[in-house]
């Protein structure tokens, strides 16, 4: 609903529910929609105790029935979806020039979807919010940042999770209070994207090596994301950089030397007068490279050529058995026989592979996080009953 040309959502405490009943719930988020038999077999509890649970979650408007399915046998079966009390979650990628937020409920549903430009970002909440059912309780946000270790003025933020509040100017004065707020790096975000729906699934462990403005690793080990005591696993702009004997290393100095703007700047070096209009962007740099102008040429296999050092930097450390390119520039496919090349030389065969999930990853990857996140706030809240 709206007040006074603000948006209002319930933020709804979950009900206390028995143990069989979140273990239901979290297979019905899951599944998306099932029948009790269904249910019995991927909550491994038996059918009398499921249809105990199913009535517990309808009672509290967390599941509802949703039609009839045939079971083979001749006799129909009721299905169930969740409930509208079951709730959305937002998903906020608060990028360095994009905004980009996506709602979802916790079967992951997409419900709303909203870009603009970071100076807008409150604009973008907003109407993402908007879009979400008005009687749907919101459950958590997660937002995607740069760098979760640097503690937002004012805010006194930790790491992974804080209350609402002036956590960031632009988005502050639409989130709803009370609901919980995630932290959690954007590359992170990106990687969860490509080990669900990009070039890793299927695979277990691997790293996503972001290239674009700045350079971050996202890794992967058994399925799960490595986040680190500080939640900074993966910030290679600390890497010491450069290592010479006449020159002492400087911070972040290895995302300012691979980073696109340096990218950019070696292209204005190498420009001749009969090149034509230097390439202004580096996706201009990239289209030039990929018809074959010579000095853009040039330029990209050089820069693959870097990225394939600090890939073999991060191979040497972590033995990924697969790396997947994202970012502005890393993800062009025109990067990786430099890139491939230049790791072989200096370390073990490793997969290297093009992202395939794209600028949209970082949203994607957090929104799947708010849901396990939304739907953990249901689950948790269980009662033991004798």
């Amino acid at each position: 609903m709206t007040r006074g040309g603000t948006v209002e959502h319930d933020v709804a405490i979950a009900p206390r529910l028995t143990e069989s009943a979140g273990a239901v719930f979290a297979v019905l988020a899951e599944a998306g929609t099932a029948t009790r038999p269904q249910l019995a077999s991927l909550a491994r509890l038996s059918k009398p105790t499921v249809s105990s649970a199913v009535a517990e979650l309808e009672g509290f408007g967390l599941a509802a029935h949703s039609g009839t399915a045939s079971s083979g046998t001749g006799r129909n079966a009721a299905v169930y979806r969740l409930g509208p009390a079951a709730g959305a979650v937002l998903a906020v990628d608060l990028g360095p020039a994009v905004t980009r937020v996506r709602g979802c409920a916790l079967d992951g549903t997409l419900l709303a979807e909203a870009t603009g430009s970071r100076e807008d970002a409150a604009a973008v909440v907003r109407g993402a919010l908007l879009d979400l059912p008005c009687d749907a309780p919101l459950r958590t946000i997660v937002v995607a940042v740069g760098d979760v270790t640097e503690r937002q003025e004012g805010a006194g933020m930790r790491p992974a999770t804080a209350k609402a509040g002036p956590v960031f100017d632009a988005v502050a004065v639409v989130l709803p209070g009370g609901v919980p707020v995630h932290l959690e790096n954007n590359v992170n975000c990106a990687a969860l994207a490509e080990l669900h729906e990009g070039a890793a699934r299927g695979r277990t462990t691997f790293g996503y090596l972001r290239i674009g403005v700045g350079v971050g690793l996202g890794i992967v080990v058994g399925g799960r994301v490595l986040r680190g005591a500080n939640g900074a696993a993966g910030e290679l702009a600390r890497l010491p950089y450069p290592w010479d004997d006449d020159v002492a290393p400087r911070h972040e100095a290895l995302e300012t030397y691979i980073g696109s703007r340096a990218l950019l700047r070696r292209a204005a070096e190498l420009w001749g007068d009969d090149d034509g209009p230097r390439p202004r962007g580096a996706d201009r740099l990239f289209a030039l490279a990929g018809r074959g102008h010579a000095a853009a040429r040039a330029v990209v296999d050089r820069h693959a050529a870097d990225v394939g050092r600090l890939a073999a930097a991060v191979t040497a450390v972590l033995d990924p058995g697969l790396l997947v390119l994202g970012g502005s520039t890393g993800a062009d496919p025109q990067l990786l026989p430099g890139v491939r090349a230049e790791l072989g030389r200096l370390s073990w065969p490793t997969e290297v592979v093009s992202s395939t999930v794209g600028e949209l990853g970082t949203v994607v990857g957090a929104a799947r996080l708010a849901v396990a996140r939304g739907v953990q706030t249901v689950t948790e809240a269980v009662v033991t009953r004798h």
